[in-house]
């Protein structure tokens, strides 16, 4: 999951009650499910390779908005739009990629959660905005699920750079989201993913290119990176954004809190990755701090 664009002045109420719950759980499935496919195929596509599949067949699915939109792009944006990208999906990208190599599936979900958590504390470093003791308190909670979590083993391994990782991206995905609120405000948000993933796409290209895997990848690892970048990535986009113009961005966002849910449920269901009691406290700490930061913000 990215943090892309979610303050949007497309937001409306919400017309079809029924709807809007039932799209919510299959974002959340889906997005659930990119940290299982990941598991598949980063061990055998590797870090830079899985990072451009991803990137590359996410653009090429939502570039129909951008091109629909393109008018409303000013000529000068083109740059910035650049190193959104790179912050906001090349390199979160990449490292959860790294993540999936080292860790299973859930762990990589539990520390993304820390994105909403990352972007009310750099809108406080960027912006000024006043945290609150209660989301300061949060922050301070959902830290402490990271150590939880870093400290952890996992067959008798250690998980720690795994859970740095999965952090980082986190921490980008604060950054890129409050770049997005103060650069490109009032551009079409699925437009404005087709451009960062497209930008983000080719910066990862040359590192792919040279990391390209030499052996023979099997067909499960192939159709895992398939499904990471056209149903995780692209699809989902447009079904988040849709979302977003439908019911809001609050409401939209809480698909937060179930992602790691589902990812843990198809990593142990598909991948026979059980989860264990640290990941059960991590979870409790990182997500019982998303929804007390986001109630606090009300």
């Amino acid at each position: 999951m990215s943090a892309v664009c979610t303050d949007t002045p497309l937001a409306q109420p919400a017309t079809r009650d029924w709807l809007s719950p039932l799209e919510l759980t299959l974002l959340a499935a889906i997005w659930g499910a990119s940290f299982m496919f990941q598991r598949v195929a980063a061990p055998e596509f590797g870090t830079a390779a899985l990072a451009e599949i991803r990137l590359a067949l996410g653009a090429i699915i939502l570039l129909p908005f951008l091109w629909r939109e393109r008018r409303r792009f000013p000529a000068g944006i083109w740059p910035t739009l650049a190193m959104i990208g790179v912050i906001n999906s090349a390199v979160p990208f990449a490292l959860f990629a790294y993540a999936a190599q080292h860790a299973p599936a859930g762990i990589g979900a539990i520390t993304n959660a820390m994105a909403v958590l990352f972007t009310a504390l750099f809108a406080v470093l960027m912006f000024g905005e006043k945290i609150g003791w209660k989301r300061g308190l949060a922050l301070f909670v959902g830290f402490a699920g990271v150590v939880v979590l870093a400290s952890a083993k996992t067959a008798g391994a250690s998980i720690g750079a795994a859970v740095v990782a999965g952090t980082s991206a986190a921490v980008l995905y604060g950054i890129g989201a409050n770049l997005v609120r103060r650069h490109l405000m009032g551009l079409p948000p699925i437009a404005v993913a087709a451009a960062t993933l497209s930008f983000a796409s080719l910066s990862v290209l040359p590192f792919a290119l040279w990391f390209w895997p030499t052996h023979t990848v099997s067909m499960p690892a192939v159709g895992a990176a398939i499904a990471l970048g056209v149903l995780c990535t692209g699809i989902a986009y447009a079904l988040y954004y849709r979302l977003i113009a439908r019911i809001g961005a609050p409401r939209a966002v809480t698909v937060t809190y179930l992602v790691p849910l589902f990812a843990v449920a198809w990593a142990w269901l598909l991948l026979n990755e059980p989860p264990t009691i640290p990941m059960a406290i991590a979870a409790a700490l990182i997500l019982g701090s998303v929804a007390f930061s986001q109630k606090a913000g009300k």
